[in-house]
């Protein structure tokens, strides 16, 4: 296996040949080259050598699959891998340090809050490069080097309007690296003059940068893996692992991972993506709020499980119940964590407010810890405590729920998987749709992923439930609470209502400052398209620098 050489090494023929395939477009300030040195650039484009290709396949498989669903062919479990959901087997196991994980705190790598959620009082941070983050080649760049600084603990920040200091506590969280999924691209970096994943983008240099200096501490590569939706492709980021560990001359296992479970179609396949990634998987983890917007997406073509307002479909949702349910039992059969969801609300500055933000929290996390869960997410610091009093009564003194098997259940069908949802479909929820859509995706095209809007901390995946609800609601000519048919027409007033709402809301300064107008019509040609666009993200990006 060909060895990784520093910048100041003659490469060989055939590494030069790998490297003058890749192609940085975007720019690279001289005081940040560092970060994607040309020893960097060398394994990133031996990985999109032999993993990007394999990208366009998987993503194909994705399109097809869906196009059976749309015939009529529901979700299931796939007969083919019956014996690996009937085998005894279990993942290689857990490192020291990730055994404990009841708190884990999300956001973007933004260099402030990359400081505060490491200071937080929760066991790991989960730096995101995908539904927090808009993908700006700058902030990129600027993410992987707060999250090199803050792995050698050199990490600092001050404030320039306050010149507020900000700095690393002696025992940070355990930080994990959330790549982009791999329907995402990053333009500014081409291999064979394509667009490359952007997970390998992510992955290549953040392991990079980062391994040595994490295993020297005692921790190590760790990674979030965001949007699968097959065993299929949980393989192909296995073989990203191993052919990394060959290529550095490390262990197998070395590099951990914890798979999202967020689409539909991934809940049918827990086991089969616990086996493909066995030797590097720690974990699922319950993405809740995408789930709902893969539910929507996958049975789109389905009247009967058309959802209400997204207020209302919570987890004590039979679906979502079951879900979770499912979840915990496979991960604890395999010996692998399963892990909550995301509480997205923010503190409120009224005190009688934040005690209701809290109580909310409060109950949330009690389901999840009650029904075996190992650990939980939150957005804000401020939310930490709470979550963290939830699990420690729980959990006592055990770091995890590994013993929690929940063998007594009724085994989970793929008709509960599946469940339609009952709740009302309302004009005021509609509204408040198109609100938070229309204020996410002003942000995001502006070059900010993570937005406190009306209380809660919203990311892509509430963004697009609200535009995917409305655009199914028109489909399927659903009717509001009061009385009105979702049409095209009636999106396109209630838009145009909404968006004059949210002008009066903000300021007309602010407003016209900002990209309202481009964020409209970006909503409107999605909800109103005949086919149903896969991720905003993607034709957002065309926004971005």
């Amino acid at each position: 296996m060909m060895e990784p050489l520093a910048d100041e090494q003659t490469l060989s023929c055939e590494q030069q040949k790998v490297l003058q395939r890749l192609n940085i477009l975007g720019s690279v300030p001289e005081t940040q080259s560092y970060i994607i040195s040309s020893a960097a650039q060398l394994f990133l484009a031996e990985l999109c050598a032999r993993f990007a290709p394999h990208v366009a396949t998987l993503l194909q498989r994705r399109i097809e699959r869906q196009k059976v669903i749309d015939q009529g062919t529901l979700p299931h479990f796939l007969p083919e891998t019956q014996t690996i959901r009937d085998g005894q087997w279990k993942i290689l196991g857990i490192p020291q340090d990730l055994q404990d994980r009841r708190v884990e705190i999300t956001g973007p790598t933004e260099r402030k809050m990359v400081i505060n959620a490491l200071n937080a009082n929760v066991k790991v941070f989960m730096a995101d490069f995908e539904d927090s983050m808009s993908p700006v080649w700058s902030k990129m760049l600027e993410g992987q080097i707060n999250l090199q600084d803050a792995v050698n603990g050199t990490i600092s920040y001050v404030q320039p309007e306050s010149g507020k200091s900000y700095q690393l506590c002696d025992d940070p969280a355990v930080l994990i690296c959330r790549v982009r999924g791999l329907h995402l691209r990053e333009k500014h970096v081409t291999f064979d003059q394509q667009p490359i994943p952007g997970a390998l983008f992510d992955f290549a240099l953040y392991f990079f940068n980062n391994y040595q200096a994490l295993l020297k501490k005692g921790s190590g590569p760790y990674f979030y893996i965001p949007k699968l939706q097959s065993h299929q492709e949980a393989k192909w980021w296995s073989d990203v692992f191993h052919f990394t560990e060959d290529y550095f001359s490390l262990n197998t296992g070395t590099i951990k991972a914890t798979v999202l479970i967020e689409t539909l179609p991934a809940v049918f396949e827990m086991d089969e993506i616990l086996f493909a990634m066995k030797e590097h998987i720690v974990g699922l983890n319950c993405g809740r709020w995408d789930y709902i917007f893969s539910y929507i997406k996958t049975l789109k073509n389905y009247p009967d499980r058309v959802l209400p307002d997204r207020q209302v479909v919570t987890m004590e949702k039979p679906f979502l119940s079951a879900y979770s349910r499912l979840l915990i039992r496979t991960c604890h059969r395999r010996g692998a964590f399963a892990m909550g969801g995301m509480a997205a609300f923010i503190p409120a500055k009224d005190a009688a407010q934040n005690r209701q933000v809290q109580e909310k929290i409060h109950q949330d996390k009690r389901l999840e810890a009650t029904n075996g869960h190992d650990g939980t997410w939150v957005a804000h610091p401020g939310l930490a405590d709470t979550a963290m009093a939830v699990f420690d009564e729980v959990l006592g003194s055990k770091p995890n729920q590994l013993d929690v098997m929940r063998e007594h259940d009724a085994p989970i069908s793929a008709e509960q998987l599946l469940q339609p949802c009952e709740g009302e479909r309302t004009e005021q929820g509609m509204r408040h749709n198109i609100r938070v859509a229309l204020q996410y995706i002003e942000a995001w095209i502006s070059g900010n992923g993570c937005v406190p809007i009306y209380g809660l901390m919203e990311d892509a995946a509430t963004a697009e439930i609200s535009r995917t609800s409305i655009w199914q609601w028109i489909q399927h000519q659903k009717t509001l609470d009061n009385g009105e048919v979702v049409t095209k027409a009636l999106f396109e007033r209630y838009l145009t209502e909404e968006v004059e709402a949210v002008r009066k809301e903000i300021g007309a300064e602010r407003f016209e400052q900002g990209r309202f107008s481009e964020a409209a019509q970006l909503m409107k040609r999605l909800t109103t398209s005949d086919a149903l666009t896969a991720f905003l993200t993607v034709p957002g990006y065309d926004y971005l620098a």
